[in-house]
């Protein structure tokens, strides 16, 4: 098997391996990977058996309308907040049909955004073996813009890889 070259590498390809082995698919919803994470589980051959689909929700208004995020807790607390990321993750696997969802928002930069520094980022999984049926990590990302937004890829395959492993 060749090694994917997208932000995934590796870590992609391996996801991928462990969603086919045990059955399961994944939907991501993303705003500041702006499609990255999709992208690099794509990458991967045979991808097409477990990777339902990506929404990219990039302005603050489609995460309610286009993946059930409450807007009510968008305009308390903005896009950047580990509610919104695990409703995303929520919202990505209901509205794709998957077994597992995938998210990612924060902010890049090159500045900060929505009071947040740029760096801030939450990655979110949702699946039903999770208490609550998700779960979100806020991380402090340092770096350039494509950077961040490389190693927030890298978190949430590496979250839904210890899911995996644990299933």
């Amino acid at each position: 098997m060749s090694t994917p070259t997208t932000t995934g590498g590796p870590a992609a390809a391996r996801v991928v391996a462990a969603l086919r082995a045990t059955g399961l698919t994944v939907a991501t919803a993303e705003s500041l990977t702006g499609g990255l994470v999709c992208a690099a589980l794509v990458d991967v051959p045979g991808a097409s058996a477990v990777v339902r689909g990506g929404l990219v929700a990039y302005a603050t208004e489609l995460k309610a309308s286009l993946l059930g995020v409450d807007a009510g807790l968008l305009a308390r607390t903005g896009p950047v907040d580990a509610e919104v990321a695990r409703q995303m993750a929520r919202g990505a696997r209901t509205r794709l049909g998957a077994d597992v969802g995938l998210a990612t928002t924060g902010v890049a930069g090159p500045g900060p955004a929505d009071g947040h520094p740029a760096g801030t980022v939450f990655v979110a999984v949702a699946a039903d073996a999770l208490p609550g049926g998700a779960a979100a990590r806020r991380l402090a990302l340092a770096g350039e813009r494509a950077r961040v937004r490389q190693a927030a890829v890298a978190e949430v395959l590496a979250d839904l890889a210890g899911l995996l492993a644990a299933a």
